[in-house]
């Protein structure tokens, strides 16, 4: 994330916090007290709902957005995976019972699991293994770079492989267990249903993994479904349907839970709406723990940032702690490293940037008129974010420069990785990594041409670090490293945030079916109804 599915940023027109927190107070907190008023469902039928639209076919070697984790990691696995149920990332089994791995980072063994069979009845063996990396390099989507390095895939008997790369890595085995990461697809159906796309078409509409559920529906806009495998290998699921469909309005979504149609929602709840919640003792409220972040770019290619002096004051001028208690109170903490909460070891990477938005106050009258103007930018899809721009806008008027809010759609965000023209001299976004080792978070956000590294900004220090860190795993490059890019004033990390969820009391096992890596998303086969 990733590499690049990990993130929403956003921005409008300026609007002072005061009024800004009115509207989103006008955002369904008054459903969000209508409380429950459904028992639990006899039928086994979970409803839930997606607030966007995933916007691509749950395909695991094309999908790599925020939503719609909740489809492909129910009806696909991987050679391990990251256990759910805890708040630090740790790497389990799945597909793989075991693993060994080369002295020189290089070879990386397997001894898979038996009676494992996919959606279509095909028998699970090593020759899947080397069969979805293929058709993963084939598709050659975002997700493709985890497999990039892949040399060669040798079978040893029907459950045994040995996956050879080509360079050595210290993060290739989070990289299967990324949510975004390697999947395991049927061999026989990529080759019945291969078309001219490599399956791609025929995925849209059907899945061919192991997981615990098959797609029963897919209109993408509209609804999406699935139901429950028969043939699984794992624990039968206790719902055997689950119906998700796209509502798009926060204050209908909050309704339709208030009236006890929907079973939870799961995320992208406004402000005002969480404070709601938390007072409503008749629904279980859920703040868990993520790799997720709402962070600080600083763009160096404006008139304002193109001097480092500017930044680093603008960095002093940003009150995170007030951030934190009016945007993400009850649902996170104020970052301390300029990594995600939950990567790191505390201590590690510190953000020595103390709070004076005096150094702001003073520096500002001293400005060229064409740096005393500043767009703070956020992107559209995020009213989160569109609350913490207008908070920091606020914060850097009374620093003394003229800060205005300005929205910008996720593509233009995008975009600007590879062209920076018309990109607002401040961006509030939120991104999680693809996987929980520092350097999917490092390298994506600070290196040359990283698919978040929205304004380019980067240092050639902080770039031979992660070089370095790559290879060794060493926790102090990768410190070191976090402290450089915070002292170029490109940057600063605001908030850990949690996956702040909200379900029906009759709903069990949600913190078991979260996980730390995995946001906005449950693992559906470990929710049941409460005894």
């Amino acid at each position: 994330m990733k590499p690049s599915a990990l993130t929403l940023p956003r921005r409008l027109l300026a609007v002072a916090a005061v009024s800004v927190l009115a509207v989103a107070a006008c955002g369904g907190s008054d459903d969000a007290d209508a409380g429950p008023s459904a028992e639990a469902p006899t039928d086994r039928v979970l409803n839930l709902s997606f607030l966007q639209d995933p916007g691509q076919p749950p395909d695991p070697d094309i999908y790599y957005a925020g939503q719609g984790l909740l489809l492909t990691t129910n009806m696909y696995e991987g050679l391990l995976q990251y256990k759910r149920g805890v708040e630090t990332p740790e790497l389990e089994p799945a597909l793989a019972e075991s693993w060994t791995v080369s002295e020189d980072n290089l070879s990386y063994t397997f001894t898979l699991r038996e009676g494992v069979v996919f959606h279509d009845g095909t028998p699970f063996t090593s020759a899947a293994v080397k069969a979805s990396i293929d058709r993963r390099l084939a598709v050659n989507q975002g997700p493709a770079y985890m497999v990039a390095d892949v040399a060669d895939v040798v079978p040893n008997g029907d459950f045994e492989v040995t996956i050879t790369l080509s360079s050595p890595t210290t993060i290739f085995l989070d990289f299967l267990a990324s949510p975004y990461g390697l999947r395991m697809l049927s061999p026989t159906a990529l080759e019945e249903n291969a078309g001219d796309d490599f399956a791609a078409t025929y995925l849209q509409t059907n899945s061919i993994g192991t997981g615990p559920y098959v797609l029963s529906d897919a209109q993408v806009g509209s609804r999406y479904a699935m139901t429950a495998f028969e043939d699984y290998w794992g624990p039968e699921p206790y719902f055997t349907e689950v119906n998700i469909p796209v509502i798009t309005d926060s204050s209908s979504q909050q309704l339709q839970f208030g009236e006890g149609e929907l079973a939870a929602i799961l995320h992208d709840l406004p402000t005002s709406a969480v404070a709601s919640y938390l007072a409503d003792e008749s629904i279980d409220s859920y703040s868990l723990k993520t790799l997720m972040s709402d962070y600080l770019y600083i763009n160096p290619n404006t008139p304002f940032g193109s001097e480092q002096v500017n930044r680093n004051a603008l960095q002093q001028a940003i009150d995170r702690e007030a951030i934190f208690e009016q945007a993400y109170a009850g649902r996170g903490s104020v970052a301390e490293s300029a990594y995600p909460g939950t990567m790191v070891a505390e201590g590690e990477a510190p953000q020595e940037v103390e709070y004076d938005p005096a150094v702001l106050t003073e520096l500002a009258p001293t400005l060229p008129e064409d740096q005393k103007a500043v767009i703070v930018g956020y992107d559209s899809n995020s009213p989160d974010n569109q609350l913490v721009a207008n908070l920091i806008s606020t914060q850097l008027t009374a620093a003394g420069l003229d800060a205005t809010v300005q929205s910008f759609t996720t593509s233009q965000i995008f975009g600007w990785v590879s062209d920076t023209e018309g990109a607002p001299d401040v961006l509030a976004t939120l991104g999680w990594p693809d996987a929980a080792p520092e350097y999917t978070w490092a390298h994506i956000s600070w290196d040359p041409g990283a698919g978040l590294n929205y304004l380019q900004c980067s240092d050639e220090e902080v770039t031979e670090l992660l070089a370095d860190g790559l290879v060794t795993g060493d926790a102090a490059t990768f410190s070191e490293a976090g402290t450089k890019a915070i002292a170029t004033g490109c940057w600063l990390n605001l908030v850990n945030q949690n996956d702040f969820m909200v379900a029906q009391p009759w709903l069990a096992g949600v913190e078991e079916a979260h996980n730390v890596t995995h946001p906005n998303s449950l693992y559906v086969a470990a929710l049941s109804v409460e005894e």
